[in-house]
């Protein structure tokens, strides 16, 4: 289920990504009144018509009928409708990026009624439940990493465990030559996962941020520094596996 999650997820960003650009080409001033364009509020006005150019005729009684669209943003839609211009390949254009306004509701429904079904299967999962109790750790990343880990016994250290998360790095040495390189054999998933808890981990934990900023310090960019911590949580993790117990601040 998390890696349905992650395709969906991926799908949605290719798709809003599209949107914004379609937009852009089309109506300039459309994609001006909204910071996201997969807010649902802008996503319910896209697709309250069949036509594209027909936002702009809306009446407020009807903008206030709109899921998601208050006072606030009919005043906004309105004062976008008094100067609406639509580039003229709208009128044979327009509706694919309605199918895609559409798509994007689609995908956020999906999602969320998968996000629930992980976050419930999760708590009958124990290395799910040992891993939530981590500091910035959330159900998802969680749930996420536990399916791809599966069981800790498939590693024989907390480095090979490390090697498979994509948070450390092969000896590359040779002769008078020291250096490293990446492994191949990588999970990608478990690696995202925990390089998205790594970065939420290190504002709940005083000593991870202290750690994460003496990184920074050393020149390190975010993503580096992030990774570095998360080298140091996979010790942490396989401790907590391998004693049975769950994460403590102390």
């Amino acid at each position: 289920m998390t890696r349905r999650r992650r395709q969906l997820v991926h799908e949605k960003v290719r798709v809003v990504n599209r949107l914004q650009s379609d937009l852009q080409a089309l109506c300039p001033g459309l994609v001006a009144i909204t910071g996201d364009v997969d807010n649902l509020w802008f996503l319910s006005f896209l697709t309250c018509r069949d036509e594209l150019t027909k936002l702009a005729g809306l009446q407020r009684k009807s903008l206030l009928k709109i899921r998601g669209v208050g006072q606030n943003y009919a005043d906004i839609i309105e004062a976008w409708q008094k100067q609406a211009q639509f580039a003229p390949e709208a009128a044979w254009a327009g509706h694919m990026i309605l199918e895609d306004a559409q798509r994007i509701l689609e995908l956020m429904a999906q999602l969320k009624r998968l996000e629930a079904q992980i976050e419930q299967d999760a708590e009958h999962s124990e290395m799910a439940q040992r891993l939530r109790s981590i500091p910035g750790f959330g159900s998802i990343c969680s749930a996420e990493l536990a399916g791809e880990i599966g069981t800790v016994e498939r590693f024989p250290s907390e480095a090979s465990l490390a090697l498979y998360l994509g948070l450390a790095a092969l000896d590359n040495s040779s002769g008078t030559y020291r250096g490293s390189k990446s492994p191949r054999q990588v999970n990608t998933r478990a690696k995202a996962a925990m390089m998205t808890a790594g970065a939420r981990h290190y504002a709940h934990v005083p000593s991870s941020k202290a750690y994460y900023d003496k990184k920074r310090a050393e020149g390190k960019s975010h993503n580096q520094a992030v990774r570095a911590l998360g080298r140091q949580l996979v010790r942490v993790i396989w401790s907590l596996f391998k004693q049975g117990r769950n994460y403590e601040i102390r």
